[in-house]
């Protein structure tokens, strides 16, 4: 896979993304088929697969379980080769998630995820919204002190996952970034799409499959979902979590056959 420039930004990412929730968690998640968090030796052939494979993106969180600790003895004496994003604001403890947006809190969360990765920078950090968007953005202070974290070198780019248009809309025009829901069944969030494109901002697309669940009937749905979502020019990666070898080399073939036909 081709990389390519994530908004205005240095960062150069591939267009297929690996989703790392299943490394680290198997409860409260939306998938529809239980699954077993691989052992350490399975999970650094799936990464080792991944970078052969063209990938170079992992996207990970504080609410996924213990995925940022495992990811940074896994990814030793590779932190050049991944781009990675985390997120700040939900925390995942006995079963629920808990959210804080503070400034306090997200210094406290991105110090602790640097140490957890075992790196002196993150990538990409997203706020990880609670679907109260515009109050996150507007009033909660994390944004802010991601501009100072990034100021010190501690984070290259910062956004919003963001759950409506409105915030979406309003995280695009004040970062560098946004994460949005965009499917096959789900169209909603066009309007951030768009604004992305015209406006040179990095753009993740989450819940590509609706969480496992397709949405549309046909002979190939994975190719489906990939022409569907890089129809869009405004798209910089589409962000999919698997642990299953063959599921990553056809969601790969998918995405390069997507963009093959563009």
């Amino acid at each position: 896979m081709q990389t390519r420039n994530f908004g205005s930004t240095d960062i150069a990412v591939s267009p297929l993304g690996l989703g790392t929730v299943k490394l680290g968690r198997d409860v409260g998640v939306k998938y529809p088929e239980a699954f077993t968090i691989p052992d350490d030796k399975t999970a650094a052939e799936l990464l080792a697969l991944a970078k052969d494979l063209g990938i170079n993106l992992i996207d990970t969180a504080p609410a996924y379980g213990n995925s940022e600790q495992r990811l940074g003895p896994l990814l030793t004496g590779q932190r050049n080769n991944w781009v990675i994003c985390s997120k700040v604001g939900e925390e995942f403890d006995n079963g629920e998630s808990r959210f804080d947006f503070s400034a306090k809190h997200t210094r406290f969360s991105i110090e602790r995820s640097l140490k957890r990765l075992n790196t002196d920078w993150i990538d990409i950090v997203l706020v990880h919204s609670d679907g109260n968007d515009l109050d996150v953005i507007e009033h909660c202070g994390a944004l802010e002190e991601l501009e100072k974290l990034k100021d010190r070198g501690l984070i290259r780019a910062f956004g919003v996952s963001t759950k409506t248009v409105e915030g979406g809309l309003l995280a695009a025009k004040q970062t560098d970034a946004v994460m949005a829901t965009y499917n096959l069944s789900y169209q909603d969030e066009q309007p951030i799409i768009d604004y992305c494109r015209s406006h040179n901002k990095g753009l993740l697309i989450k819940k590509a499959f609706a969480s496992g669940h397709f949405c549309q009937e046909g002979e190939d749905p994975v190719q489906q979902s990939m022409d569907f979502i890089f129809s869009q020019p405004g798209v910089s990666s589409a962000i999919v979590g698997t642990i299953n070898p063959q599921h990553l080399i056809a969601n790969v073939n998918a995405v390069n056959k997507a963009l093959a036909q563009r």
